[in-house]
């Protein structure tokens, strides 16, 4: 890939992102934390629409300005983290373009969430820790530190970074890494872990795709799995598999919330690429033929899901029925406001518990009170 097609993705990128966080109603999710919560993602979105108080169309904007900022540092700290791994600009410049095509990463800038933040910090610890020094001594902990209070389950994190520092006999972050993990499990911080075996083994596949795309996320479990047999493991190894095998050892028992986990796997694309790397350059290129063309069609699957989200609001005209579009959940209650509005009504009562505070945030209360 060269320097100016990347530029040119990048700025197509830019204008995609915040045209999508424009347009797209809030969410139910975004809607019952704007209104019933008072954490780091609520802060951010009522900070973000009092900088756009002043210009009532761009209100939505304003709610996710600040993850939309989170999601651009996101994808330059990878950027920046991918020079280390790989001697290629090249080879950096494709493996941050696959990141930001991730459905996982779209929907995290352009949605308030704290899956972009925790994204952020949780890159800007490997890349600090990769390049180490006295100067960065102090900054890490305040990273961990600052997880601790921001992600309920970044006990993950804590025990990838422990089993890594075990490995490699890092003393200071083994400590660092254990304190965090003993006073996660005394304050009972964490995810939370109960229930009977329920089967939700194949649902977090199907999540795990979502958040990848289902080809994508076919290698990505290949790679984390060809590393674990025969390859050395470095950090981002550690961090992306702890969250896997947490995940899948965790539905075999109870729902799993992919929001806890798409943080730290996600920052495997590096792993990805550099594992199909190393398996089409020692081959002559007549037995690369192959390889190429797997590639190819997981950046066409992948390309094409990223503009079916971005232009998912034109997909409602071309269907018969509404209802069978993949964001109806989110557009319900907004189609509701709108009709509501137009007929001059200000109150509904047959919401669900979920349209409730979507409804509210338009302006339409519940008639009964």
């Amino acid at each position: 890939m060269k320097k100016i097609h990347f530029l040119f993705l990048l700025l197509f990128y830019a204008a995609a992102v915040v045209y999508l966080a424009a347009t797209t109603p809030i969410t139910p999710h975004e809607a019952k934390i704007y209104f019933t919560s008072h954490d780091i993602v609520s802060t951010l979105m009522h900070w973000g629409e009092r900088l756009f108080a002043s210009m009532p169309a761009l209100k939505i904007l304003g709610l996710r300005l600040f993850f939309i900022l989170f999601g651009f540092a996101s994808v330059l700290l990878f950027y920046k983290l991918s020079r280390d791994y790989f001697s290629r600009p090249k080879d950096a410049m494709l493996a941050t373009m696959i990141f930001m095509l991730l459905p996982g990463i779209v929907a995290g800038m352009t949605l308030a969430n704290v899956s972009i933040i925790v994204l952020t910090l949780v890159l800007l610890f490997v890349l600090l820790y990769e390049h180490r020094s006295k100067r960065y001594d102090l900054l890490l902990p305040l990273i961990m530190l600052a997880l601790f209070f921001i992600h309920e389950a970044s006990l993950i994190f804590y025990v990838a970074l422990m089993l890594y520092a075990w490995r490699y006999r890092d003393k200071k972050l083994f400590i660092l890494s254990a304190a965090f993990v003993l006073a996660s499990l005394y304050l009972s911080k964490g995810i939370e872990i109960g229930g009977r075996p329920s089967g939700h083994f194949l649902e977090v596949f199907g999540l795990y795709a979502t958040v990848f795309s289902p080809l994508l996320f076919l290698y990505f479990f290949y790679a984390m799995y060809r590393i674990l047999l025969r390859e050395e493991k470095n950090l981002v190894w550690y961090i992306s598999f702890t969250a896997l095998a947490f995940s899948l050892l965790l539905s075999l028992r109870q729902k799993v919330y992919i929001t806890d986990f798409a943080p730290y796997v996600m920052i495997s694309v590096i792993l990805m690429l550099n594992t199909l790397n190393q398996s089409v350059r020692v081959r002559l290129p007549q037995f690369q033929k192959w390889y190429r063309i797997g590639f190819y069609v997981v950046m066409t699957t992948l390309l094409l899901t990223f503009a079916m989200i971005v232009f998912h609001r034109p997909l409602f005209y071309l269907l018969k029925d509404p209802s069978r579009h993949f964001a109806y959940r989110i557009y319900k209650p907004y189609f509701i406001a709108q009709s509501l509005k137009g007929k001059g009504i200000g109150c509904y009562d047959d919401a669900s518990s979920r349209e409730i505070y979507t409804l509210r945030y338009y302006g339409i209360r519940e008639c009964s009170h």
